[in-house]
């Protein structure tokens, strides 16, 4: 069953809009009809580069509508050094983002920073998503050492992302009662060669051994987006995952 506004897209090409976002304006692709599907992208990454370029966009387009938003601090969004703009705000501009939209509720999917904001909005807003993806990512734990090492992370030389936005994506860890408590079906894509599986993934995978885990050959974390089994994944996931009501 479509979502209201799914004649919104345009099925060949993106169109480039944008929204205020508790006065963050936050700029947003869409391309195609049908059910909808947001893509978060990672950090000092954008929707361009993350998913436009690899032409993630493109095939879930096909039959589907795209929703790839520029978090604050990244892409064509605004870049302010307010803190009360990331951290949990990125999750809730989400949320923000499919009330906009007039959308009920979507399919999520998030790669590396974006799967920590995805796996949160999956947590606190369960009823806005159909189905998830963790792209290069598992599971930040509330309370371990990997929140605390965000918190303190410097930020790399030459980068537009304000350094707030990096020090705050600690908030974005869940709880183990938290993430045993999640109903909704999620899978995690991650590259064979990523660092990201014994950190994140691992751990995940010892709470929640019923959530798929789909390895890419021969990816690490910067160029799994490439590989065109990853793209192929997402696409087969949502299209295996379409809403029931």
């Amino acid at each position: 069953m479509c979502n209201p506004g799914c004649r919104r897209g345009v099925s060949t090409a993106s169109s480039s809009r944008t929204f205020d976002a508790k006065g963050v304006l936050i700029h947003y692709l869409v391309q195609g009809n049908g059910e909808a599907v947001v893509l978060i992208h990672g950090l000092y990454s954008s929707a361009a580069i993350n998913w436009e370029a690899p032409g993630i966009v493109a095939a879930l387009a096909r039959d589907h509508e795209v929703i790839a938003l520029d978090l604050p601090g990244h892409g064509r969004s605004d870049k302010p050094d307010d803190p009360n703009a990331y951290g949990r705000q990125m999750m809730e501009d989400v949320v923000l983002l499919l009330d906009h939209l007039k959308l009920r509720r979507a399919h999520i999917v998030g790669y590396s920073m974006g799967g920590m904001v995805a796996l949160k909005l999956v947590a606190e807003h369960p009823d806005r998503v159909v189905s998830a993806v963790l792209g290069g990512m598992g599971w930040l734990r509330e309370g371990g050492g990997l929140q605390r090492l965000w918190e303190h992370l410097p930020m790399g030389p030459g980068r537009s992302t304000p350094a707030v936005c990096v020090t705050s994506i600690g908030e974005l860890a869940l709880s183990d009662a938290s993430l045993r408590a999640i109903t909704t079906p999620v899978i995690v894509v991650v590259g064979d060669r990523d660092p990201v599986r014994g950190l994140y993934v691992v751990p995940l995978q010892a709470v929640r051994r019923d959530w798929p885990v789909i390895t890419i050959d021969g990816a690490g974390h910067l160029n799994c987006i490439l590989k065109p089994q990853f793209k192929d994944e997402i696409v087969k996931w949502v299209d295996d995952h379409r809403a029931r009501s």
